[in-house]
């Protein structure tokens, strides 16, 4: 949590361990963002020898980025829900549909920026 009043650097200084303690909790709670980051593995080195131009690169490496980002805001999303209450409800449920859908609407546009650029540039 942030402390009160922190401004300049230190303000920053405390987002930083804010945002490593939501990395590791990530790591630590979350199968699905521990699989994704396995997939970066080979797909980080690939963008780069694939990539013919830094903005491809910045593609490729974006649409990675995004679908870890849409995982950890579907993760927040469920944990909330899940804090607010264990009820079934309906509006729980739609809220992590939701957030579910944005992961998947992520992943496809991973499709959409990794297969053409992969197509284009793997051809021989």
């Amino acid at each position: 949590m942030h402390k009160e009043g922190r401004r300049g650097v230190m303000h920053a200084v405390d987002a930083f361990v804010c945002s490593m303690k939501g990395l590791r909790t990530a790591w630590a709670d979350e199968t699905a963002f521990r699989l994704q980051c396995a997939l970066l593995v080979p797909l980080v080195p690939l963008a780069f020898l694939i990539a013919r131009s830094a903005v491809e690169l910045s593609l490729l490496l974006g649409a990675c980025g995004l679908v870890l980002m849409a995982e950890m805001f579907n993760s927040a999303i469920e944990r909330l829900v899940d804090r607010v209450g264990t009820d079934i409800h309906p509006l729980s449920g739609q809220a992590k549909d939701l957030g579910s859908a944005g992961v998947f609407i992520a992943m496809m546009l991973f499709l959409v920026v990794w297969l053409p650029i992969g197509w284009a540039n793997l051809r021989p």
